[in-house]
C-alpha cells in the first residue's frame, strides 16, 4: 500500500496518463506519431527537480509537466497537449484507487480465510449467545464466526462494485466540454489505461464516486471494529473464552506483571474511528463550486492514502489475531452452564404451548421457574418439579427441552448458507 501511494508512484501514474494522452492525440492526428513515440520512450521525471520547479510554479502538476518535457527534448511541447491538470490527476487517481482496492481485497481475503478456518474448526464448539451482555441462548463459536464470514463477503462485494465505479478517467479539458481534444482522444487514452471515460465530467470527476468508496471502507472499518470488540469482550477476565496470543517476554503493563491485554483488538477499534472521520471528510468533498474548486484537493491528499493504509493494516492485524487466537472450549461450556439451564427457557415455553397451554400462561410458568434459578436453584430441576410442567410434559420431553444438541441441530445450515461448508 505504501508503494501505491508514494510520491514516486503518484508521478508514475501521472506519467502513464500523459503518455496515454500523447498516444491518443497521435492516433487522432493531433500531434505527430513520431513525437508520441519519442515521449513514450524518453519521458521521465525527477522528484527533486519537480520540487525545485514547484517552488516557482506553485503547482505540483505543472512542475511535473515541465520536468517531463525537459526529459524529452523538442517533442516535450506535446506533453499535456489539450488537457488540464485534473484530466491527469483524476485519471491517475483512478489507477491508484483501483490498485488500492485490489490490495484491500487481498488482505480481506486473508482475513476471511482465517475466519473460515476457525469457523470450521469450532462449528460444534458450544458457547453462550449473549444479548445486552446477558446470557441469551446457546450458539457455537463457529456459528458466531459464520456471521463474520458472511459480513466480510458482503464487504468484498461492495468494494468490487466501488472499484468498478471509480475506474473512470477524464480527458475532456478545462471544464469537461472537450474544447481542445475530442471524445475520441479521451476514449483512446482511457482504453490504453483500461479505464472508462467519465460520461459527464466537469473539470473533475464527480466526487460522489470517491465518497461511495470511502463509505464502503468506513463500513468495512465498522465491521472490523465489531469483530475486534467481540474479541475484546470474550477476553474479559470474567468470561475468558478466547485470548490473543501472548508472546514470551511480552509486557501487558509496566506496573502489573500479570496483565494480558487485548491490545491488538483495541488498536483495530481505535483506528476505525479515524477511518469513519475520513469518510465524513470525503462526503464534504462531494460539493464543489460550479465546475470545480480546490476544496477537495487538500482533503484527498490526506484521507485517500491514510484510509487505505489504515484499512489494510486493520485487516492484516485482525488476521494475525485470529491466526494466533487461543480458544477455550471448556470455558465456553462452563459459562454456558453457569445459570443451570436457564438459557433453555424458550424451549420449555414452546413445549408447553405445543401441549395446549396458552402462550401467556406458558411464558409465566417458564418465567417463575427462571426467577428461582436467578436465585441460585437449578432451572431444569425447578421446572421438572413444577406441577404445571409435569402435568403436561413427560420426563423425556422435559429433557429434550434442555437438550443442547437438539438446540444446536441446525448450526451447519448457517455455515453452509454463509459459504463456509459445502
Amino acid at each position: 500500500m505504501a508503494a501505491i501511494w508514494s510520491p514516486s508512484a503518484r508521478a508514475e501514474a501521472w506519467l502513464s496518463v500523459e503518455v496515454a494522452v500523447c498516444r491518443a492525440n497521435a492516433k487522432a492526428g493531433r500531434i505527430p506519431r513520431e513525437a508520441a513515440e519519442t515521449i513514450a520512450e524518453k519521458a521521465g521525471f525527477d522528484l527533486d527537480r519537480m520540487a525545485e520547479l514547484e517552488k516557482e510554479t506553485r503547482h505540483d502538476l505543472m512542475a511535473f509537466v515541465r520536468n517531463v518535457a525537459e526529459t524529452v527534448g523538442d517533442e516535450g511541447r506535446y506533453v499535456h497537449f489539450g488537457v488540464t491538470s485534473y484530466d491527469v490527476i483524476d485519471t491517475a487517481l483512478a489507477l491508484m484507487l483501483r490498485r488500492s482496492v485490489d490490495q484491500v481485497r487481498s488482505s480481506l481475503s486473508d482475513l476471511s480465510d482465517e475466519v473460515k478456518r476457525l469457523a470450521v474448526e469450532h462449528a460444534h464448539t458450544p458457547m453462550i449467545g449473549r444479548t445486552h451482555g446477558v446470557h441469551a441462548e446457546p450458539i457455537t463459536f463457529g456459528f458466531k464466526l459464520a456471521g463474520w464470514f458472511a459480513e466480510l463477503r458482503r464487504a468484498d462485494g461492495r468494494l468490487q462494485a466501488c472499484r468498478e465505479e471509480v475506474s473512470v478517467g477524464k480527458v475532456a479539458g478545462a471544464v469537461g466540454v472537450h474544447g481542445i481534444v475530442g471524445p475520441d482522444v479521451e476514449e483512446e487514452a482511457c482504453r490504453l489505461l483500461d479505464l472508462r471515460p467519465d460520461p459527464a465530467p466537469t473539470q473533475i470527476v464527480a466526487r460522489d464516486r470517491y465518497a461511495n468508496l470511502m463509505n464502503a471502507l468506513a463500513t468495512l472499518a465498522g465491521t472490523l471494529e465489531r469483530f475486534a470488540t467481540e474479541l475484546r469482550n470474550l477476553q474479559r477476565t470474567e468470561i475468558l473464552e478466547v485470548q490473543e496470543e501472548f508472546a514470551p517476554g511480552q509486557t501487558g503493563s509496566s506496573a502489573m506483571p500479570h496483565k494480558r491485554n487485548p491490545w491488538h483488538s483495541e488498536t483495530v477499534c481505535g483506528l476505525a474511528r479515524v477511518v469513519r472521520g475520513n469518510a465524513a471528510a470525503a462526503l464534504e468533498s462531494v460539493s464543489t463550486w460550479h465546475e470545480r474548486d480546490l476544496t477537495n484537493s487538500s482533503v484527498e491528499r490526506i484521507v485517500f492514502p491514510d484510509t487505505f493504509h489504515l484499512i489494510d493494516f486493520m485487516l492484516q492485524r485482525l488476521a494475525g489475531v485470529l491466526r494466533g487466537l487461543r480458544v477455550f472450549p471448556e470455558r465456553m461450556l462452563e459459562n454456558l452452564r453457569r445459570m443451570g439451564g436457564l438459557v433453555f427457557s424458550e424451549h420449555l415455553m414452546a413445549a408447553l404451548i405445543q401441549k395446549g397451554m396458552s402462550r401467556d400462561e406458558a411464558y409465566n410458568v417458564a418465567q417463575r421457574n427462571a426467577a428461582r434459578a436467578w436465585e441460585g436453584e437449578d432451572f431444569q430441576t425447578c421446572a421438572a418439579a413444577d406441577p404445571d410442567v409435569n402435568s403436561l410434559l413427560s420426563q423425556e420431553e422435559i429433557e429434550k427441552a434442555f437438550d443442547l444438541n437438539h438446540h444446536l441441530r441446525h448450526v451447519e445450515h448457517t455455515l453452509r448458507a454463509a459459504g463456509i461448508l459445502d
